[in-house]
């Protein structure tokens, strides 16, 4: 099921080699007492450069199967490659942010940025080069020297998103990265990532409950179904790259946000 056709630039994405392809993907957790089939059969795929939203209630296998795709759990049954190559773990080219922001505490804010590329032996000009670059992009260059629990809640959670792009990655997996935050702070997140994104080409695949947030920040939606986990829609957004408060009072946005809510009540 889909909405109204989006963009050409849609149409180019899908035409092009997917970044990523989830390929009928099932996940069954197998108790002493109890077997609970969290995900079954799920297609899906993320162009190079997309922005894309998995949208679904809690217990509906989301994270699950964002964790599968960032190695950090094995599918059952079915494959997830990234340019091609299978997924057989955690990998370089894949970085992720949780919603829990996840810091080291007794580190500074450059330090944590700094933590992966120290573990991939980058030299330490690099790194610093490296680190410089993420603290301007993220507006943090001037609290390199801060340690987390000076920070705010965004800006902890922007060190999070700095320390996952460091390395490069090709693609950003975040799992309801704004979910801990104020509704202020949330909206000025959702802003900066769409900055970020737009402003690094980083493919970005995103989880999310948040209805609006699904349909503010992402090119696609794919609606994951409960009980077992499976795709139930996927959804095409209709607005382009550059979005803001009007982009809310579109009648567009507001028929796409009923639909998904229906959608979700199913």
């Amino acid at each position: 099921m889909s909405t109204t056709t989006g963009p050409a630039a849609i149409a180019a994405l899908r035409a092009s080699t997917p970044k990523l392809v989830v390929d009928d993907v099932t996940k069954v957790f197998a108790g002493r007492k109890t077997t609970v089939t969290a995900l079954e059969h799920v297609d899906l795929h993320v162009a190079d450069g997309e922005l894309v939203c998995l949208l679904g209630a809690s217990g509906c296998g989301k994270s699950t199967l964002l964790s599968i795709i960032g190695g950090l759990e094995a599918a059952t049954s079915g494959t997830v490659t990234v340019d091609g190559d299978l997924v057989v773990g955690p990998g370089a080219d894949r970085g992720m942010v949780f919603q829990a922001y996840s810091l080291f505490p007794w580190k500074t804010v450059a330090q944590n940025i700094a933590f992966g590329l120290e573990t991939a032996r980058w030299s330490k000009a690099r790194r610093e080069e490296r680190v410089a670059e993420l603290l301007g992009i993220m507006s943090l260059t001037n609290f390199a020297d801060a340690l987390p629990k000076e920070l705010s809640g965004g800006m902890r959670q922007r060190v999070a998103i700095a320390r996952a792009l460091a390395p490069e990655p090709d693609m950003l997996l975040l799992d309801e990265p704004f979910g801990a935050l104020d509704a202020e702070t949330k909206r000025h997140m959702q802003d900066f990532l769409l900055s970020l994104w737009r402003r690094t080409g980083t493919t970005i695949l995103m989880v999310t409950h948040d209805i609006e947030e699904a349909v503010y920040l992402s090119q696609r939606i794919y609606v994951l179904a409960a009980r077992p986990g499976r795709v139930a829609a996927e959804i095409d957004i209709p607005f382009g790259s550059t979005r803001g408060p009007n982009t809310k009072r579109d009648p567009r946005f507001l028929d796409l946000r009923d639909e998904l809510a229906d959608l979700l009540a199913t």
